[in-house]
This record gives structure tokens, C-alpha cells and sequence, in this order.
């Protein structure tokens, strides 16, 4: 398909800055041209034409870190730490979830995630055959990176359930889907195990990925103050310093891991980060619910580090809206640290879309508007009162905007919504599957400990 975005403020996070009275060229899902609405007119007059006018073209928002079929979980157990959360409420319910169950609860966040702008998201869960998380993302139409999550209670079940998630699903869905491999965290993966994963990546990626196209690792890193301890009495080692120096002494650290959280860093854990080129998704909204604490973000950033954003699941945020966790990042660190002149809105919007890409290995494709890289958009409808007058379009993206202002979205040069309209699947019927789906997991619940 052809097609020119037309009229439109194109914020491009890239060295062509903001054009306004813009335009965009794709074709073949890939953008071709960029430049003033008046001149790539007159050059493509018969390419569908999508009008921006008083609308901010900006490129699809990237979370890369989520659970998505967790939105099944959605206010389920909420107002517990962490440890009381996993162990007394989540872990439990998941035991009765089924495949279907994954592919409903991450098709309604897949959802979500478009409506809200976000193109691409990185998810770390439970891989069944018949029916996953891969197969709920292709349904839908947007990119992401599909995980299968490591414990040390299921080796045997974890490497079966990989090698087929890699063979199946690894650059697949006309490359928008990759996969990755997804050790719970330090806690709960013994080390022995850990090393054994991190060959395994090695093999994977001979047999099924490329340079240019990884199955990566996506890990918890460093969540909570406890975590060092945890790994002590669980595996009864001795070690010194944080956890990324516990992790950095087996060896499986390097530039393909995306470290979760990372909130209970010590100096010499993010000089670490920073020489092993490993990646950290801060999750804010998840570790101000949870009281997890803070990621020392500026601290990261400043020892060159790079930081993206992550949503973590439905039932920990309560919600997938990048939007939401990109002012959140702002404001939070100006607030912590007592200075407003930190995380100011260009450099937070950046995490949550090129540093994003980069997070994921994928900036060569997207994350920024750029000639070659594939059409990933969303086009924000600015003629809201709460995003007028304008002054800086910048500003207005991370203090003012929602997700309900996000009008159209494309994916790899593909319509996937238009005008607020899902345009891959029927929406309520995915609403009606989700609540018929809870309502069937709760009364496995009840059953099986009654």
C-alpha cells in the first residue's frame, strides 16, 4: 500500500527535528520521503492520503516491559508488596491458566496498547503451543518481542517451551514478532541454570535468529531492597556487592538483556550496566504500586546507560498507557532529586521511543521517523482544550497528552486503527472473551481449593 500522511507537526526524534505542515511517504510499509506537506504532494498525488491536519505525527511509543496476558489480572490483587503478591496471589491463579487463557488476556493488552499509541511491546510470559501471546500480537497486528518466563522449578518444561517458541514464532508475522528468552530473575533462576539459559540463547540465535534480528533477554534485575538476600538463602552463595555484580559474576550479562527495574543499584552495579551495554527498562507507575522504590535513573543516564520505559503488567500498573508512565518519569525524578531541570520532555519521549528501539536491538527498523525504517506511527489528535494553546509540541507529548488522544496508528506501513477504530479485530468481542475468561479462571480457582 501507498500512502502519505499529510498536513501534520512530524515530531521525527531524529536530526530532522520537528517539521511542520509535514508529510510522510510509505510504501511497501516502509517510509520513503519526509518533507513539506506541499512539495511530497505534488510528487505522489495518487497515494492514499491520510489528513493530520492539527494533528502531531509521532513514532509508535515502544514498552519494553510487560506481561501482557496478565491484563486478565487486572485489579485482582492489589495494595500488597511485592514478595506477598507473587507468592500468596499471582503465582497461585496462574496455575489454572490456560493457553487460551494467555492468547485472550494478551489480545485485550494488545489492544490497549495500539489505542493508546504503542506499536511495539516487549512481554515476558508463560509459552503454550496452541494458544500464546505470539499469536494474540500477530492477531492483532502489532510488533512486539515474545518471551517465555525461566524458573529453576521447570528446566525441562522452560527448554522445550523456548526452542519451540523460537521455531515458531522467531521473526515471524512478516518479521514483526520476535522472541526472546526470559529468566524470571536472579531469585528464582539457581546460577547453574542461569549460564545454562545464556548458552542456550547462544544456540537459538545460531539456529533461528541473525545480527540484525536477536532473540534477546529480557530478565528482573534488582526489583526490590530484599532481592540480594533472596538469592542467598534460595541458593545458599555467598557473594559481595548488588545484584547486577552477583549476575555479572556468571558471566551471562551483554548488550542483548533488557534489565527490568533495576531499582537497588550500587555504583559499582551501574558502571556494570553501562561496560556490559545491558539495557535497563524503568517501570515507574509499577514500583510506586508495588513500593519497590526508585530506579536511580539520572545516575544511569549520566554514566551513559541506556534507559527505556516499561508499562510492567496490567494487574501491577493497572494499565498498558506509555503516555501515562512517560509523565510519570518526568515528574518523578524532578520531585525525588528536587530538581525540575531533570528529565526534561525531549530526553523522556526518547526513552520511550528510539532508546526503546535500542533497548530492543530494533533502531535500525524503528523508533525514530526516518527514510528506510518501517512506518511504525501514531498520529495524535491535538484539537483537545488540554492540548491548547501550543507552544512546544514536545511538552504537550509528555505533561499534557493521553492515550485517548491518539486517533490513528499504523504498524509497518499497515492501518491498525483509524479514527479511534480497531482495524485488525472486533474489540467487543475481545472484551466478551476477556470477561468470560476471568469469570472461567476465578471458578478454577475456587474449585481446585475448595
Amino acid at each position: 500500500m501507498e500512502i502519505i500522511i499529510d498536513g501534520g507537526t512530524i515530531v521525527t526524534i531524529s536530526s530532522k527535528g520537528i517539521i511542520k505542515d509535514g508529510a510522510i511517504v510509505i510504501e511497501n510499509g516502509r517510509i520513503t520521503d519526509i518533507g513539506k506537506s506541499h512539495e511530497l504532494k505534488q510528487k505522489h498525488p495518487r497515494y492514499e492520503k491520510i489528513n493530520a491536519k492539527g494533528k502531531v505525527v509521532i513514532p509508535g511509543l515502544i514498552n519494553t516491559h510487560q506481561h501482557a496476558a496478565m491484563s486478565l489480572l487486572r485489579g485482582y490483587a492489589d495494595d500488597f508488596p511485592l514478595k506477598q503478591w507473587l507468592e500468596n496471589w499471582i503465582w497461585p491463579l496462574e496455575k489454572h491458566m490456560t493457553g487460551h487463557d494467555i492468547y485472550v488476556g494478551a489480545l485485550l493488552t494488545a489492544i490497549e496498547s495500539i489505542m493508546g499509541g504503542t506499536t511495539t511491546v516487549n512481554t515476558m510470559y508463560h509459552y503454550m503451543n496452541e494458544y500464546n501471546e505470539a499469536k494474540a500480537f500477530a492477531k492483532a497486528g502489532i510488533r512486539g518481542i515474545i518471551g517465555h518466563v525461566c524458573f529453576s522449578w521447570r528446566k525441562k518444561e522452560d527448554i522445550k517451551a523456548l526452542r519451540t517458541l523460537a521455531k515458531n514464532w522467531h521473526n515471524k508475522a512478516n518479521g514483526l514478532i520476535r522472541t526472546s528468552v526470559d529468566p524470571h530473575a536472579s531469585y528464582t533462576v539457581d546460577p547453574e541454570y542461569m549460564k545454562k539459559l545464556r548458552d542456550l540463547t547462544t544456540e537459538l540465535n545460531e539456529e533461528y535468529g541473525s545480527p540484525t534480528k536477536p532473540i534477546i533477554w529480557h530478565m528482573h534485575v534488582a526489583e526490590t531492597s530484599d532481592e540480594i538476600e533472596k538469592i542467598r538463602q534460595t541458593f545458599k552463595v555467598s557473594f559481595e556487592g548488588g545484584v547486577v555484580e552477583y549476575l555479572d559474576s556468571l558471566d551471562v550479562l551483554g548488550r542483548d538483556l533488557i534489565a527490568a527495574h533495576c531499582v537497588t543499584l550500587t555504583p559499582k552495579d551501574i558502571k556494570i550496566l553501562k561496560e556490559r551495554e545491558v539495557k535497563v527498562s524503568h517501570n515507574p507507575i509499577s514500583n510506586l504500586k508495588l513500593a519497590s522504590g526508585i530506579s536511580p535513573v539520572p545516575s544511569l543516564m549520566k554514566a551513559g546507560v541506556t534507559v527505556a520505559l516499561g508499562t510492567d503488567s496490567p494487574c501491577s500498573n493497572n494499565k498498558a498507557d506509555m503516555f501515562e508512565v512517560v509523565k510519570t518519569t518526568a515528574l518523578l525524578h524532578k520531585g525525588v532529586n528536587q530538581d525540575p531541570s531533570l528529565m526534561p520532555a525531549e530526553q523522556v519521549l526518547r526513552m520511550a521511543t528510539i532508546e526503546g528501539a535500542r533497548a530492543m536491538l530494533w533502531d535500525h527498523e524503528i523508533g525514530s521517523i526516518a527514510i528506510g525504517k518501517d512506518a511504525d506511527l501514531a498520529i495524535v489528535d491535538f484539537k483537545k482544550p488540554h492540548l491548547y494553546p501550543l507552544h512546544n509540541e514536545v511538552s504537550h507529548l509528555v505533561y499534557s497528552a493521553e492515550a485517548s488522544d491518539v486517533e490513528t496508528v499504523l504498524i509497518k506501513g499497515k492501518i491498525v486503527m483509524e479514527n479511534r477504530e480497531i482495524k485488525t479485530i472486533d474489540i467487543h468481542q475481545v472484551l466478551e472473551m476477556a470477561e468470560k475468561t476471568k469469570e472461567s479462571l476465578l471458578e478454577r480457582l475456587a474449585k481446585r481449593s475448595s
